[in-house]
């Protein structure tokens, strides 16, 4: 081919020309355009700013890249593995211990009354726990027992934000989230002593009990990451009946990592449905350190990979937990998805009343407990917002030394289930309880109903859809 035939350009092929470099300017305004609205990594941005990224976000736009961050400190250690001999233990690397601990943020929302009302649910949980533990020591307890401590802001005050048609799936260590969800200290103790007063009347022990029927509450699972995807399935329910809830469940920073957790998280972001996923980072999967779980920085990022709002929280504040939270859970009833919330915290204890938790560096413990969560309740109540005085906190505290003491002895006192009780109640039996929709019939698909959405013949309950 000549010089002049390779520089020659018809007129169809300049057309395409001119349309082709339209496009690429057009594609690059947009990319531009894309990049000012929503900057990749947000946390850098003011409260202000973020704001603004977020209301200009063009509707129906399901990628998420700003993760906000509600803490007022942002800790950073690094925990190394050493070997000694034939022993394998942590230590601190790196990390500044001596700053002291931030104040309560403000919330948003919260009025005083029910400030002080999760104070006292938190103060009931921890005096909970204490009494079961001495329980346990008495040989009282039937198995083990899985602590909170240093955890109740988290478990009292996301549980706190559910409404009544919401629903929860709890995990060991919310047993505050329990208490605030209509349980009673009583219950709780009688489950962990296998009494016939118990939820399961003496079938189960630790913290596997609910109440489907008026609480609202999915019993745990024990498999990490199962309630997830249960959960997801409660709330496609409630939408099947015409109805959007919010569903909370919980989920450590180990189990976070386990496959059910992602397919579960996967469906409910593709659906659309209302879950509130609190991930507990209490640092230790047991006896793994964070350093040596996962690559990211915070596991909220991981909100990124479903296309939902990830949130970071400091889980030893109350008002933090609240409000993310309350939002989360505002989103969900109004039918807009999924929240992973990622609540930054410390296991104050071991995995289960056995493990004394020595692979812990000590450092770090002495950090955590200035953040114990009641006592920075306590002087956000009493001494800067000044709504206890300290004679209302020493009568608010008596009267759950008071509450917790009457309900150790009903526990305690409770009668261990007859040997025959064990053979009734393991299975549903023919005509032991009717299964029924909780909020609506869905639409029926009878003759004529052409047009309608799918659902099982109003004979039929929406459990039984095929």
């Amino acid at each position: 081919m000549s010089k002049k035939n390779k520089s020659t350009s018809t007129p169809q092929t300049a057309r395409t020309s001119a349309r082709t470099n339209g496009r690429t300017k057009i594609a690059e305004t947009k990319i531009a355009e894309t990049k000012r609205r929503a900057p990749v990594n947000g946390r850098n941005q003011s409260p202000a700013d973020r704001s603004a990224n977020q209301s200009t976000t063009p509707s129906g736009d399901l990628r998420t890249y700003t993760i906000r961050d509600y803490r007022l400190e942002k800790p950073s250690f690094k925990v190394r593995q050493v070997r000694v001999a034939d022993e394998v233990r942590y230590e601190l690397e790196s990390g500044d211990l001596s700053t002291p601990a931030p104040p309560i943020r403000e919330s948003k929302y919260l009025k005083r009354e029910q400030c002080v009302e999760i104070y006292r649910w938190m103060l009931l949980n921890r005096r909970m726990e204490t009494a079961l533990e001495n329980l346990y020591k008495q040989g009282k307890v039937v198995g083990g027992v899985y602590f909170g401590l240093g955890q109740e802001a988290c478990s009292c005050a996301s549980a706190y934000a559910l409404g009544k048609d919401d629903w929860l799936g709890p995990m060991i260590r919310n047993q505050g989230a329990l208490l605030v969800r209509g349980f009673a200290p009583a219950d709780i103790m009688m489950q962990y002593m296998a009494k016939s007063g118990s939820p399961t009347k003496g079938r189960d022990t630790t913290s596997h009990f609910g109440d489907i029927e008026k609480r609202n509450v999915v019993a745990p699972i024990s498999m990490l990451g199962d309630l997830i995807p249960v959960l997801t399935g409660v709330a496609l329910g409630a939408r099947l009946q015409g109805k959007n809830v919010a569903v909370m469940t919980y989920i450590g920073d180990g189990g976070q990592s386990t496959g059910v957790t992602y397919e579960g998280l996967n469906f409910a972001a593709v659906q659309n449905l209302g879950l509130v996923l609190v991930v507990e980072n209490n640092l230790w999967a047991y006896s793994t350190p964070s350093d040596m779980q996962f690559r990211v920085k915070d596991l909220a990022e991981r909100a990124i990979g479903y296309g939902i709002p990830g949130v970071i929280i400091d889980g030893t504040d109350a008002c933090q937990v609240y409000d993310a939270c309350h939002e989360a859970c505002e989103r969900a009833r109004r039918g807009e998805g999924p929240t992973l919330i990622e609540a930054k915290m410390m296991r104050m204890k071991g995995h289960a009343i056995h493990d004394g938790a020595d692979y812990v560096p000590k450092p770090l413990f002495e950090y955590w407990k200035k953040r114990d969560p009641i006592v920075r309740m306590e002087d956000y109540l009493v001494k800067k917002k000044k709504w206890l005085t300290p004679a209302e906190n020493e009568t608010l505290i008596a009267g759950v030394e008071r509450q917790l003491e009457e309900n150790r002895e009903l526990a305690v006192n409770s009668p261990m289930p007859t040997p025959e009780s064990a053979v009734g109640g393991v299975y549903c039996e023919a005509g032991c309880h009717e299964i029924k929709p909780r909020y609506a019939m869905p639409e029926s698909t009878q003759p004529g109903t052409r047009g309608k959405s799918g659902g099982p013949k109003r004979i039929e309950a929406a459990v039984h859809l095929k």
